[in-house]
């Protein structure tokens, strides 16, 4: 994901709700968040689709190797000659 462009990437709300149409063309062409400010103070992002399930799928690794990490550093790890062994088997060879 590319990083916001203050400039162009943060937009009033009012300004979100007379031209949504317009802003999520622009974050569908540019790959960069819409950052909706209300108030003055940030409060919502707009993302587009891709953008955002590749966002999703870079946690879900993240979390896949923390959750690894953690699990070797327990002791709950096999060596490779061992895991090696248990799928042959499984697999019938």
């Amino acid at each position: 994901m590319q990083r916001v462009v203050l400039d162009e990437d943060v937009k009033p709300i009012s300004e979100f709700r007379a031209n949504a149409a317009s802003l999520v063309r622009q974050v569908q062409r540019t790959r960069r968040p819409l950052v909706i400010t209300q108030q003055g103070r940030s409060a919502a992002v707009l993302l587009d689709v891709s953008e955002y399930e590749k966002l999703l799928a870079k946690l879900e690794l993240l979390q896949d190797i923390h959750t690894a990490e953690t699990q070797i550093n327990e002791g709950q790890s096999v060596s490779h000659a061992a895991a090696r062994k248990k799928t042959l088997s499984r697999l019938g060879k």
